[in-house]
């Protein structure tokens, strides 16, 4: 599911569920995520919002409670990164990351070779993996 409207569809149903009510301001932010290929920050959330939504009137404290529910919802990812949280969506597959200490650039990656020894390992120790979330620190090109 990594079509805009199939995800917003599916906060609508989540959102109904709960027995709560919709809002475009929540469905903007969630939007804001999505259609970003990067980690953003609340603040950088509400400053896309704010340049392109301008009439929206969505403050920081609606940012901050509006991405505390997708992320509640599994709808969104984050990852906390010098004590500030980065989001993503949640529908770009499985992924881990490669983090930079300096700059706190953040580089998605998939190893077949990983994920392969990750499930030996909980096999040859009898654990049921579920799921697992890897991210590797360190020096990006850029600042080594």
């Amino acid at each position: 599911m990594s079509n805009t409207k199939q995800v917003i569809k599916k906060l609508r149903e989540i959102i109904k569920q709960k027995g709560l009510k919709n809002t475009k301001q929540r469905e903007i932010i969630l939007e804001t995520v999505l259609d970003d290929k990067n980690h953003l920050s609340a603040e950088d959330i509400y400053n896309k919002i704010s340049k392109k939504y301008k009439d929206e009137n969505i403050g920081m404290a609606t940012v901050y409670k509006a991405l505390k529910f997708l992320e509640e919802t599994e709808l969104i990812n984050s990852i906390t990164i010098d004590n500030t949280k980065k989001f993503e969506t949640n529908f770009k597959g499985h992924h881990d990351h490669l983090v930079c200490v300096k700059c706190n650039k953040i580089i998605e990656f998939m190893s077949e070779t990983i994920e392969d020894e990750q499930e030996k390992i909980a096999k040859d120790n009898k654990f049921v993996l579920l799921k697992h979330t890897m991210y590797l620190y360190g020096y990006c090109g850029n600042c080594s």
